[in-house]
């Protein structure tokens, strides 16, 4: 089978390696925790990496692809339109009421929903010819001033109205827990979301997505029941500057 030429260029070299190593850190924190195969999905974080550094990925078999900046993302989606099968966009970055019309026609999910008035917006501009938008609710799990998030008391009033809302499918949670030291203590945030999902559903909603861990605490994300890991240092490697 012929090389795709982007795989040719060394800046992505490294990249098959890299990717190997993340679904083998995956696969072994499932058999390791009890999850079956295929429980925990990859989210290929790209914000920041150039379109050719997507395509790469999706040559080498990835679809899912995380934009944290609405602008970046979509000129991505239009260099890179001519992917087959499409890539599958997924919003990770906070977002501003007066970009919710774009997000509500170009991406697939949206993870960072954490004000009614912004899920009530991409319902209402969600185009109709268009599968419902995919939504998980960001929760500030760890309480940080710095971090956007519902605190997580006022969070089963936040998914009772988005889950009403008619253009969107209210799937999960997600959150960004702050840096922590030691395996046990990263565990600790992601139990709390996990807590946090299973206690939602207790109150009628049903939801099935637990959006949280990264490079540096996949293993305790996934040991707590992660859905979709998001992945970016140790996929591409540092930022670009």
């Amino acid at each position: 089978m012929a090389i795709p030429p982007v795989l040719s260029d060394p800046r992505f070299s490294d990249l098959p390696a890299r990717l190997q190593s993340v679904h083998a850190r995956m696969d072994e924190a499932c058999a390791l925790y009890g999850r079956p195969a295929g429980t925990v999905q990859l989210l290929c974080v790209s914000k920041t990496q150039p379109a050719a550094a997507i395509r790469a990925a999706h040559a080498l078999g990835e679809r899912h692809f995380g934009e944290n900046y609405v602008q970046e993302a979509l000129d991505k989606m239009t260099e890179l339109a001519d992917l087959q099968p499409p890539p599958i966009w997924h919003l990770i970055g906070p977002l501003q009421a007066n970009k919710t019309r774009v997000v509500a026609e170009a991406f697939d999910w949206v993870h960072s929903v954490d004000r009614l008035r912004i899920a009530e917006r991409l319902s209402n501009q969600r185009p109709a010819e268009r599968a419902p938008l995919q939504v998980c609710l960001q929760v500030n799990i760890s309480g940080e001033d710095s971090k956007h998030g519902v605190s997580p008391q006022d969070c089963l009033d936040l998914a009772n109205s988005v889950a009403a809302l008619p253009r969107l499918r209210l799937r999960g949670l997600m959150a960004i827990p702050a840096p922590a030291e030691g395996f046990e203590a990263q565990r600790q945030a992601h139990r709390q979301l996990a807590a946090l999902m299973h206690a939602l559903n207790t109150q009628g909603l049903q939801l099935d997505t637990l959006s949280m861990g990264m490079s540096a605490d996949l293993e305790a994300a996934v040991a707590e029941g992660a859905h979709w890991v998001r992945i970016g240092t140790a996929l591409f490697g540092a930022r670009p500057g």
